[in-house]
């Protein structure tokens, strides 16, 4: 398939997991990615993908990455914010630091990429994806602080949806469920064993990068035209 052919995508996140793979994913169908993280070292530079390294969570250094991509590609025709942060903290070790960082990288991080690249997508065929979780509808142990920045990047996108409608340009939002990333693992999960995701959270299973990867890129596409303020959940049956 070639739905992406000549389009302008920035992406957060693309340096591993569901960033890297949407990245590559995006462009085989022949975008032309300009991918922003903090660390690249899992994603190659080529032809079809630009690297920038900037943290998410810095207003600085977001509206800077923003400007280059709107710079280098000449323009944006969508957003993909895939760049977050997970932590497990039984809520008696909760800190006000844990929960500023998951808010800095997975709400802010996202508010202010969307913020700076809204002026630069066409209206009438603009798209932004943002990432969030199944974590944000449905509740897990440890992960209260982790829960919450995604659900209120579920809520921001839906409001943002409705503001920017009249503008014809989409949002929508993939929320996976456990993914094979480095961000879901034993060293992650504090206080809990993986295979409770494995088990109970992923009926079918835990997801590949690829697989989500395939989802972000429908919704990003004329493919989903049609969708804007919605959720796609890709979740393996946790919800059931």
């Amino acid at each position: 398939m070639h739905r992406f052919e000549n389009a302008k995508v920035l992406l957060t996140g693309g340096g591993s997991g569901i960033g890297r793979a949407a990245a590559l994913r995006l462009a085989a169908e022949g975008a032309t990615v300009f991918s922003v993280d903090v660390d690249h070292s899992g994603l190659p530079e080529t032809e079809r993908i630009r690297l920038h390294q900037a943290d998410v969570s810095d207003e600085t250094e977001i509206s800077a990455a923003v400007r280059a991509a709107a710079a280098e590609l000449d323009g944006l025709d969508v957003v993909v914010n895939v760049a977050g942060i997970h932590r497990t903290t039984p809520i008696a070790e909760l800190t006000v630091a844990d929960l500023r960082r998951l808010y800095d990288v997975n709400l802010i991080g996202t508010a202010l990429c969307c913020r700076e690249a809204l002026p630069h997508l066409p209206d009438g065929r603009g798209v932004i994806v943002n990432v969030s979780s199944s974590s944000a509808t449905h509740g897990n142990p440890y992960m209260t602080a982790y829960s919450a920045s995604k659900a209120a990047v579920l809520g921001f996108s839906l409001s943002l949806a409705a503001e920017v409608i009249g503008r014809g340009v989409r949002v929508v939002v993939v929320s996976p469920g456990t993914v094979a990333t480095p961000l879901v693992g034993e060293d992650v999960l504090v206080g809990l064993d993986i295979s409770y995701y494995r088990r109970i959270r992923s009926p079918m299973g835990v997801a590949e990068p690829d697989q989500i990867a395939a989802t972000i890129a429908f919704a990003a596409s004329a493919d989903a035209g049609y969708l804007t303020g919605a959720e796609i959940r890709v979740d393996g049956g946790s919800h059931i």
